[in-house]
């Protein structure tokens, strides 16, 4: 549950909404066991909405087919709905502790600067991450990589006069002088831009979802509650796209949650 909600959410959104959930949801039956529209009703705050779906679905899949208990395997792990390869290896690593390296962009920055001293492909990046892990260690070496990569080997104005590699002249980027280009730039994700988000699409669908939590929403009152009042036809664009992911049900003149 943590992972999922922390895909693209900080974690001080994370934390109360994940305490909250566990309280409404605390096995993957009783997850299962509730209508999709009070898991996305539990989900508020925490938005991209289709991961509270996703993660709904992949309840019904491990009662279904796990007997009710999260598998341990790779390959089981990412059969589940909404669980890729990152979030399987996370699972494994922090529930199972696993031996298997976790590499978000922040392990990504530090893989590539301190060890690589170069660009690495996101497969690349994995394979060093796995190569890295001292065996038994693995819940102990996961934390320690992400928490450097978060706290000091940061994207910008990285902290390498408290970097303990740089200190020990173990990382190969402030060795080399820290010379361009920055080798994180880029690595496995690194870098990547995202759309903005005021005035999108996503920000009139979580308008409108936070809307649905609330109460149904009569077709007519569509464009006022994504914000543009006087798109109508956008409105229904995004109300359509609600529906085919399954966030939304058309019921008479209007929408519900499912």
């Amino acid at each position: 549950v943590s992972e999922v909600m922390l895909q693209q959410t900080q974690v001080a959104r994370v934390a109360p909404a994940y305490a909250a959930f566990l309280s409404r949801f605390p096995t993957p039956a009783a997850c299962a066991a509730a209508p999709a529209g009070d898991v996305v009703r539990a989900w508020a705050g925490l938005g991209y909405n289709r991961r509270a779906l996703s993660l709904h679905r992949a309840a019904e899949a491990i009662v279904d087919r796990f007997g009710g208990s999260l598998p341990a395997g790779l390959d089981e792990l990412v059969s589940l709905p909404g669980v890729g390869p990152y979030t399987a290896r996370a699972v494994q690593a922090f529930a199972w502790e696993a031996d298997v390296g976790v590499v978000d962009t922040n392990a990504a920055r530090v893989l590539a600067r301190a060890v690589a001293g170069r660009r690495l492909a996101p497969a690349e990046a994995q394979s060093l991450a796995d190569s890295l892990v001292p065996q038994g260690r693995g819940w102990d070496w996961n934390q320690a990589v992400l928490d450097l990569g978060a706290t000091v080997c940061r994207r910008h104005s990285p902290r390498c006069d408290c970097c303990p590699l740089a200190a020990a002249q173990k990382c190969t980027w402030a060795t080399g002088g820290h010379a361009d280009p920055d080798p994180a730039d880029g690595s496995a994700g690194v870098g990547r831009g995202q759309a903005a988000f005021a005035g999108s699409d996503r920000q009139g669908r979580g308008r409108l979802v936070d809307a649905l939590r609330v109460a149904p929403v009569a077709m007519e009152a569509l464009a006022p509650v994504c914000g543009w009042p006087d798109d109508p036809a956008r409105a229904a664009r995004v109300a359509d796209g609600l529906v085919r992911d399954g966030l939304a049900v058309i019921e008479g003149d209007g929408l519900r949650l499912p």
